[in-house]
């Protein structure tokens, strides 16, 4: 052999040496746990460690909650995740640990997947009580307003959910709005629109919106109010919550009808859903509900959520009436004097009487 041929063999060996054993150093180097003591970082350990204590604790806000996992959204991406262990673990008195809305810790682990580590503290949510009523079953969290979506004929317009809803969102720290959707329907029913001018009237202290998505009226005047603010659409089943979205959002969610022989709504919306409204601001699609039931709340309470009842109830001849039927119940006879509300009296007695229910 010659010696240029030698050297030419000789060369490539000690190539491929060199390949092989920067393969191995690297396979050493990302197995070595002493890279990460204090006693032996340099420069490039120490970047490694800052870009993992980073990633170890990135905020998102929860989208969507579904059997595939947590969704949630960063500045800039998406990521569905799962729940660290120890928090699936605690002992709490809600009955679902997250909800849409929350703001989380999250841990990347592989492309789009991720883990949450722990729940930011929330400054408002809303929450029923559960169908044992043992437990808060959460609805959704960290938002300013509840529009409280009714219609009017189809199905017909239940004064005394809207009460446990206003009722909810006061407990919850958010403002209220009442929607009053499918005002349409209104056109040649006298007896739904007396029942409709009775309720305007007697609810004349909350703020109140009239909407149908078929007219469009009130629809500009939705969208203002929920600009730059999260808001969370709530009713029963069949009043348009998904509708009134689709028409503000310019979306093709599902939307169900209303079952003639119940006059109750299809369920459509089956979670809830943090959608971006443009311009600013979110809004929540919630699934409808039958019943709800307020979590966490006194016989006592009560009255203190229905004002005007409470002052007139001072004249009243004992000073712990109910206004259940007690003689000299200065509260009954006003109501029979239409100097309170029907509506609001009603609505009173149905929250006190699902109380006294639960207790015995």
């Amino acid at each position: 052999m010659r010696s240029d041929d030698h050297y030419f063999f000789e060369e490539e060996f000690h190539q491929e040496d060199r390949k092989r054993l920067k393969k191995e150093r690297k396979i050493a180097q990302s197995t070595d746990r002493s890279k990460f003591k204090k006693t032996n970082q340099n420069k490039t350990y120490k970047k490694e460690l800052h870009y993992h204590a980073n990633t170890h604790s990135i905020r998102a806000r929860v989208l969507s909650i579904s059997k595939e996992g947590v969704k949630v959204s960063t500045d800039e991406r998406e990521f569905l995740c799962t729940i660290k262990g120890s928090l699936k673990n605690k002992t709490t008195q809600e009955k679902n640990l997250l909800s849409v809305g929350d703001f989380v810790q999250i841990q990347p682990i592989n492309g789009s997947q991720g883990q949450i580590l722990s729940i930011d503290e929330r400054y408002s949510f809303l929450a029923r009580e559960d169908i044992s009523g043992r437990k808060k079953q959460l609805i959704a969290a960290n938002i300013d307003q509840v529009l409280i979506t009714t219609s009017v004929v189809l199905p017909p317009l239940k004064s005394f959910l809207i009460d446990r809803y206003i009722i909810a969102a006061r407990k919850g720290n958010m403002d209220s709005i009442i929607l009053i959707n499918k005002i349409d329907l209104l056109e040649g029913n006298t007896k739904e629109r007396l029942f409709y001018q009775e309720f305007l009237e007697a609810y004349s202290n909350y703020p109140i919106l009239s909407i149908s998505t078929i007219t469009k009226e009130g629809v500009d005047a939705l969208k203002k109010v929920m600009k730059k603010k999260t808001s969370v659409f709530s009713g029963q089943s069949g009043v348009g919550k998904s509708s009134l979205i689709n028409a503000l959002l310019g979306l093709d969610l599902p939307v169900g009808g209303i079952t003639h022989k119940t006059q109750k709504g299809t369920h459509t919306t089956t979670t809830a859903i943090l959608l971006p409204i443009p311009g600013g601001g979110f809004c929540i699609d919630t699934p409808g509900i039958k019943g709800f039931g307020i979590w966490n709340l006194t016989q006592e309470e009560v009255i203190d959520h229905f004002t005007e009842i409470k002052e007139v109830g001072r004249q009243c001849k004992y000073p712990n009436c109910l206004h259940k039927g007690e003689p000299y119940c200065a509260v009954q006879k006003a109501v029979q004097t239409l100097q309170l509300s029907r509506l609001r009296f009603e609505s009173y007695l149905s929250l006190i009487e699902d109380i006294r229910s639960s207790i015995l």
